[in-house]
């Protein structure tokens, strides 16, 4: 696993860095092969904030963890991605479909400076990702990884372009267009 680790306004220690690593390794038990993991260290008002993407057998996953202490929050956003790839796993068991690629959005908070609350909105930032065919069922899945309420994706049975939303009943909608 290829571990990237960067700071935002900081600069990385090498203690931290080994132990981010070290702690990253634990996950290498649950996927034969992850490729990926990307680690962002920041602190913002005293609070020491690390968000991992992890990138492996075809799953984009990502977490991120605001603490006081680093080694801390580092500690529980290692936790927070087990248990999304314990669910991730269990939910694959029972499902009799064999496990499928799938892409996901990580949206980064983005904070808004204060005294620009009134000023009308703006697209502040434009991300690309490469769109892959898979059900709905999957992008369901995919869409219960990242803890979002929308998904985009390709329809591998429709061949359309769907967008899959959560709706206030607890339910999912399709959007699909033509």
């Amino acid at each position: 696993m290829r571990v990237t680790i960067s700071g935002k306004n900081i600069q990385v220690t090498d203690a931290v860095k080994a132990y981010a690593e070290q702690k990253l390794q634990r996950l290498t038990r649950y996927f034969n092969n992850i490729r990926e993991a990307h680690v962002t260290q920041s602190i913002q008002r005293n609070w020491h904030i690390v968000e991992v993407q992890l990138e492996g057998d075809g799953v984009f996953l990502r977490g991120e963890e605001r603490t006081p202490d680093m080694f801390t929050s580092i500690d529980a956003v290692v936790d927070k991605l087990e248990r999304q790839i314990k669910r991730f796993k269990g939910r694959l068991l029972q499902r009799p479909r064999e496990q499928a690629e799938a892409a996901a959005l990580a949206e980064a908070e983005e904070e808004i400076p204060p005294g620009e609350e009134e000023l009308s909105p703006a697209i502040v930032r434009t991300k690309r990702f490469p769109i892959k065919p898979m059900s709905p069922e999957e992008a369901a899945l995919q869409m219960e990884l990242l803890g979002h309420d929308f998904f985009a994706f390709l329809n591998a049975d429709s061949q359309m372009f769907s967008l899959l939303y959560r709706r206030r009943d607890g339910n999912y909608g399709l959007l699909e267009f033509q």
